[in-house]
């Protein structure tokens, strides 16, 4: 019989399964929901654009959105992109005769201008939806614009430290959220190391 070794520390609170989008709650602005923003989007026909910089939560608020999206009956085909992605397979955009679908991209202005023509022009023709994040207009309504702040970056720090750990201070988060200015993945990232770094000279 074998043991698995306990660990010296406990997972770190930064670490990517604890900070992926979908694993922390979007914290949408007062006066604005999950609800509203569909709303915005039906309005447009289901095709609209998640408009923000790096690291400001557009990828968190799809995570939000999609199980909404599915449980109005649509099938959500959800694609994120990469750096250098520039196009879509045609055999994975979307099951061809499904009608009410809508079709996700995360990291739209990854594509190929054409590319992008291509795939709106499929969904017009199909009557298909399409949402999308993207660092810019992309030629779709904006139904929703994601940015950051400090006092948004000390709550989801809060949140995700354990009760009473001050291992990581606000000063630490506002050092961090400067440096990178006001993308929170990378602040994220910094405060993983940083918090690393200290537990380890306990």
């Amino acid at each position: 019989m074998s043991c698995s070794p306990t660990p010296r520390f406990p997972e770190n609170p930064f670490s990517t399964r604890k900070t992926r989008p979908g694993a922390i709650p979007y914290v949408f602005p007062l006066g604005i929901d999950c609800e509203a923003i569909l709303t915005r989007l039906a309005q447009h026909d289901w095709r609209g654009a998640i408009v923000g910089p790096h690291g400001s939560g557009k990828s968190a608020l799809l995570a939000t959105l999609i199980p909404a999206i599915k449980s109005g009956g649509h099938l959500v085909v959800h694609h994120e992109l990469h750096d250098g992605q520039r196009r879509l397979s045609e055999k994975t955009i979307a099951p061809k005769d499904d009608a009410d679908v809508v079709i996700v991209v995360d990291g739209y202005e990854q594509l190929s201008r054409w590319n992008r023509m291509r795939l709106q022009h499929r969904c017009r023709r199909r009557h298909w939806g399409v949402l999308v994040t993207s660092h810019g207009e992309v030629g779709l309504p904006t139904i929703f614009r994601t940015g950051t702040n400090m006092e948004l970056a000390c709550r989801l720090v809060r949140e995700l430290l354990p009760l009473a750990d001050k291992t990581i201070s606000d000063t630490d988060v506002s050092a961090a959220f400067t440096r990178h200015e006001g993308n929170l993945r990378e602040t994220l990232f910094t405060l993983y190391d940083l918090y690393e770094s200290r537990r380890e000279d306990r």
